[in-house]
């Protein structure tokens, strides 16, 4: 089997720089890193820019700004993430100049990365990884920020709209085609989208998942709500609609619980390339670091995974502290 491990949004910047002056860069995967390692891929979504160049974006409002020193690139190589998603609200935060150098420092690291680029056509390119003989291709998009949007000429995001319309489909389509003749065995789709804070997605974005899944796509990364949500099997397929919080310096609702998520471990079979089981594994974050969460903080996590994924008619059963669904 071919084991892929997702986690949601990883945020290093503003208080994070600090701790890691303080504790090390390896300081913010607490005790995580043992189960990260049991995964052949490991694939994030980078919810900051990894820089010491540029200023605070400026061209229009924007009241978060989270910028890692580039430390965050050794924190990135302790837990061996082979890919970052990097089509989000922060890759610009610190404009372009700080989002090249990080470009620039992520290839140097042989780290892949989606989601921006210099111009529209790399912003767009899937990252391919290769393991166990099996070819990935990861897409990655936001629906946040358009005026983020690379272009011809100009560096940005990969801005996606979540609409269910032609002009949006037949482009991803093209592209999931391209993918398979370039040798991709599994097409993964990366996207920070949506409102934040809810646990449930809206009905736009069930459809828009749907139908990216029908284009080709055999996984769904969701991230953006800060919060994770149910988990569907649509015609077989795995629909992780957001993946929550992984790590970060943010304040914690403590009816939401932002600051709970679960490593995301899907196996998938080399010879017919399907997935065939998701295991769920409990984490919290406490004083900026991510770590496995113990009973009965587990079974609090679980409880809510379980419900939100039964709402979708998706079965769950319990392995120890972990959460398993089988395709």
């Amino acid at each position: 089997m071919l084991r892929l491990a997702f986690l949601g949004d990883v945020m290093l910047g503003r208080l994070m720089n600090e701790a890691a002056s303080a504790n090390g860069p390896g300081y913010f995967w607490g005790d995580t890193l043992p189960v990260l390692r049991q995964a052949d891929l490991r694939i994030i979504n980078l919810e900051c820019v990894i820089s010491d160049k540029g200023e605070p974006w400026s061209r229009f409002e924007k009241v978060f700004h989270f910028r890692a020193l580039p430390w965050a690139i050794e924190t990135l190589k302790i837990a061996k993430i082979d890919c970052v998603s990097l089509a989000n609200n922060h890759s610009l935060d610190y404009e372009e100049e700080a989002l090249l150098d990080m470009l620039n420092r992520l290839d140097e690291a042989e780290i892949k990365h989606a989601g921006a680029g210099k111009d529209a056509a790399r912003a767009a390119a899937p990252a391919f990884l290769e393991a166990k003989g099996l070819r990935i291709a990861l897409f990655s998009s936001t629906d946040n920020e358009p005026g983020w949007q690379a272009r011809e000429g100009m560096a940005g995001v990969n801005f996606v709209p979540t609409l269910v319309r032609p002009e949006v489909l037949e482009k991803i389509g093209r592209s999931f085609r391209e993918a398979r003749k370039a040798g991709a065995d599994v097409i993964v789709y990366s996207d920070h989208w949506g409102p934040n804070m809810r646990q449930r997605p809206d009905t736009l974005y069930v459809s828009f998942a749907h139908a990216l899944m029908d284009l080709g796509a055999d996984i769904f990364h969701g991230h953006s709500a800060h919060l994770f949500q149910g988990i569907e099997l649509w015609d077989g397929k795995s629909v992780l609609f957001d993946t929550g919080d992984f790590v970060d310096d943010y304040a914690v609702d403590f009816d939401l619980r932002n600051d709970w998520s679960f490593i995301f471990l899907l196996d998938i079979d080399e010879k017919t390339r399907e997935a065939r089981k998701i295991t769920l594994v409990p984490v919290y974050i406490s004083r900026f670091q991510a770590n496995l969460a113990p009973e009965p903080l587990s079974g609090l996590i679980r409880g809510r995974m379980e419900a939100l994924c039964s709402e979708m008619g998706t079965r769950t059963r319990r392995e120890g502290n972990n959460l398993v669904i089988i395709l």
